[in-house]
């Protein structure tokens, strides 16, 4: 397995850029993962990597070896494609070792790879199959199988379980997930879905527009988001914002002042408003989590019961924002109740650019 490194890297399509000059390390061994809307330019960027879309500009280095104008098969990766891409007059046998064939590998050799890719994928009883006996997920195990007989330094995904129902996108995240702790190796995966990214990425690099907003852990990109955009598109339901002024120590949401913690607001002051604070649902609570929490008047404007918890959307002032309580929880629209709030859990962003503060 091997690091990847991309320098400046940008695409354009005539006069359009659609990369804007990106940076990335990505470790030996590490699970990464693209992320972001539609069209924000995450498998343009993958299949740069992968050598299928040339590059304008900067420079892509695999396992310290520049591969700018090496074409994918002289890359040392695989990639698995979102429609599976099998040869339907073929065995899976037959799938897994087609590229080891053309590669001239030995038939010995290629019967062990095929056999321990697929005892590690749980297809080894079906090799003698045909795709259009398969279920999706098991065809989806077969192209990875035909990726990891290859034994790349580099493993490239591009939304393999978008066409898959939800079920067994949840099965095959946890195969996935598990292949990459047994195998150890360098994957880069590119989803829209942010579930996706969350639970199986070291690190996830979340794109708008062509540009990298973020890149950082699970953990920081959720909890200490770096732009408005990364607050607003992770976490489901995504964080709350609103807009606010600031007076003094406090945002102020329309005549309701939350009082920031003494850092943030100090920091808040030395930039230009207006401002967006933004606050995730699992953090506006009930009850007071603690005597520091501050006590928020609300009125209760919607109930969406999920079974396991409740959704409920609150006026605060002038903003609209929804909380995660107790599933048991009950209450009529217009209901007044309190909300309590950690400061430490409020976020501030710069509206115009939105930068976190």
């Amino acid at each position: 397995m091997a690091e990847v490194a991309l320098r400046g890297v940008a695409k354009r399509y005539g006069r359009v850029e659609v990369i804007h000059g990106i940076d990335l390390d990505i470790r030996h061994g590490e699970f990464t993962v693209f992320v972001g809307p539609s069209g924000c330019g995450k498998s343009t960027l993958l299949r740069m990597i992968a050598g299928l879309e040339p590059i304008s500009d900067g420079e892509v280095r695999i396992g310290g070896r520049r591969v700018n104008e090496l074409p994918p098969r002289q890359r040392d990766i695989a990639m698995v494609f979102q429609d599976y891409a099998l040869y339907p007059h073929k065995t899976l046998y037959e799938n897994m070792a087609f590229g080891l064939r053309l590669r001239g590998t030995a038939d010995a050799e290629i019967r062990r790879r095929v056999d321990d890719a697929a005892r590690l994928l749980r297809i080894d009883h079906m090799l003698d199959r045909r795709p259009a006996a398969l279920s999706g997920g098991q065809r989806q195990r077969v192209a990875i199988g035909r990726a990891i007989v290859r034994e790349p330094q580099v493993f490239l995904f591009d939304e393999p379980l978008s066409n898959l129902d939800a079920q067994l996108r949840n099965e095959m995240r946890s195969e996935i997930k598990r292949l990459h702790q047994r195998l150890g190796a360098t994957i880069i995966y590119v989803t829209h879905d942010q579930v996706e990214a969350m639970t199986l990425a070291d690190r996830i690099a979340v794109l708008s527009a062509g540009r990298l907003m973020q890149y950082d852990t699970p953990d920081a990109i959720y909890n200490r988001p770096a732009a408005l955009f990364v607050a607003g598109f992770t976490g489901a339901p995504p964080m709350n914002l609103a807009d606010c002024t600031l007076s003094g120590d406090s945002a102020d949401l329309g005549g309701l002042a939350l009082a920031l913690p003494p850092a943030l607001a100090a920091r808040a002051r030395m930039k230009t408003a207006p401002f967006k604070i933004g606050v995730r649902p699992e953090n506006l609570l009930a009850a007071a989590p603690a005597a520091a929490a501050l006590r928020l008047p609300a009125q209760v404007s919607l109930l969406e019961p999920l079974g396991s918890e409740t959704l409920v959307t609150l006026r605060l002032g002038r903003a609209e924002m929804i909380a995660r309580w107790p599933a048991a929880f009950r209450a009529a629209p217009g209901t007044a109740v309190d909300v309590h709030v950690d400061p430490g859990h409020l976020h501030l962003f710069e509206a115009a650019s939105g930068a976190a503060v």
